[in-house]
Order: C-alpha cells, then sequence, then structure tokens
C-alpha cells in the first residue's frame, strides 16, 4: 500500500528552541529601544518647553530637568576605570605650589580665589560656576575632578586644559589635590593668589601709578625744620 504510507514526522508540529530564544531577545530589545525612544521624547519636550517658556537668557538658573540630564552625561561620558583611578601624584610642597600658581592665573577668573564661582565672569556662565568647596564638587571622585579639568564638559563654559603630555596630567592630577584644599584654604594662600592672578590694563595701571608715587614720596626730602628737630 505505497499511498497510505506514513512518513515519520510529516506533518508533525516542529519547533526551533533557538529560534525562539532570538524572538524573546528580539522583543526584549525592541521594547527597551521604545522605552528609550519615549524617554528621550519626555525630556526633549520638557527641555523645549523650558526653553519656550523661560528662553535662552544666561541669567537663568537651570532647571532641574537640565541639571539631571548634564550630571548624568558627565557621569555616563567618564569612563568606570577613570571614575575608580587614585590620584598617582603626591601632594608634595612642589606639586601644591605649582598647582596653586596654575589655579591663580587659569582657573581663578571663573571660579574665584577661594573657590565660591563668585566673580563676574563665574556668575554669566550658564551653568553658573559651582562652589568648588561644596558637596557636588568635593563628594566626586579623583578620576572624574581629573576627567574634568582634563577634559572639560561640552555646553558648558568648562575648557579642557589637558594637552596630551605626561607633564599635562601630572598639573591636572596637581590640581585635583588643589581643589580638595579649597575648603581650607587661608588667607594667606588667597593673598598670594591675588598677586598671581591675571591683570587687566586697567589694573596694571593703576599699579604702576601707585608704584611711582610710593616712589616719589620716598624721595622727596624732608622739611629743613624737621631735619632740625
Amino acid at each position: 500500500m505505497k499511498g497510505n504510507r506514513h512518513r515519520p514526522g510529516r506533518g508533525m508540529p516542529f519547533r526551533n528552541p533557538s529560534g525562539s530564544a532570538k524572538s524573546g531577545v528580539g522583543r526584549a530589545t525592541l521594547r527597551a529601544l521604545l522605552v528609550l525612544i519615549v524617554g528621550v521624547c519626555v525630556i526633549g519636550g520638557v527641555l523645549a518647553y523650558t526653553v519656550v517658556r523661560r528662553g535662552l537668557s544666561a541669567h537663568e538658573e537651570p532647571s532641574r530637568v537640565e541639571e539631571m540630564v548634564a550630571r548624568a552625561m558627565r557621569r555616563l561620558a567618564t569612563p568606570q576605570t577613570m571614575r575608580t583611578r587614585q590620584n598617582p601624584v603626591q601632594p608634595t610642597e612642589a606639586v601644591m605650589k605649582q598647582a596653586l600658581e596654575h589655579y591663580a592665573d587659569h582657573c581663578a577668573a571663573c571660579h574665584a580665589n577661594d573657590g565660591s564661582g563668585e566673580t563676574e565672569i563665574g556668575r554669566g556662565l550658564y551653568p553658573k560656576a559651582p562652589d568648588m568647596r561644596g558637596a557636588e564638587t568635593q563628594s566626586l571622585s579623583d578620576g572624574e575632578l581629573f576627567s574634568i579639568i582634563e577634559h572639560g564638559i561640552r555646553l558648558t563654559g568648562m575648557p579642557a586644559w589637558g594637552t596630551g603630555t605626561p607633564e599635562g596630567e601630572r598639573a591636572s592630577w596637581g590640581l585635583v589635590h588643589f581643589v580638595r584644599r579649597l575648603p581650607t584654604l587661608s588667607s594667606d594662600d588667597i593673598e598670594r593668589m591675588e598677586a598671581l592672578n591675571p591683570k587687566t590694563p586697567a589694573q596694571l595701571k593703576e599699579e604702576e601709578e601707585i608704584r611711582r608715587f610710593l616712589e616719589a614720596d620716598s624721595s622727596t626730602p624732608a622739611p629743613e625744620k624737621a631735619r632740625q628737630d
């Protein structure tokens, strides 16, 4: 009975386990992608509403959404290996002296000598220069501080100070030590930094006039009566 022969397996359902697994992974990936797209759209919508409502003035304080996104992006932009890295430079007297001089010359214009950010430029930035003496900065790891100094932060006033050289990295690590020291700076430290701060042409002219006045005053002979007394 050739026509009635039954071939084994014909007509029987066949399932491919690997195919089911791939299908499950594909659905999970699609769901994650959809959640990501929705999240981006929501955040984008909130930011767009903020811009329309508050404008683009740098006088405004960043919204909570902007702060949240900025902190998250800053953290994601710092590799895990860098976030957990310890400062390899020892805070010797020479290292701290160089860091103080570098900070006074390059950083104080925005961050102020005491790290408060209370300068004309610092208050005009968006976002404003942070008070680096506070927990928000001091709680960052050495690696995070180094990454910010070395590579800067996009869409802010923080430039990248890194030179791509071992000497430049050493200087950045030295600045990390100095940032840690900001909450305990002494009045002598501030006075030294003020002497090192960049001067405007008007300030230089004023200092020169004061110097000439003092020199002229010291070279003026005393009155005759005063000498006789």
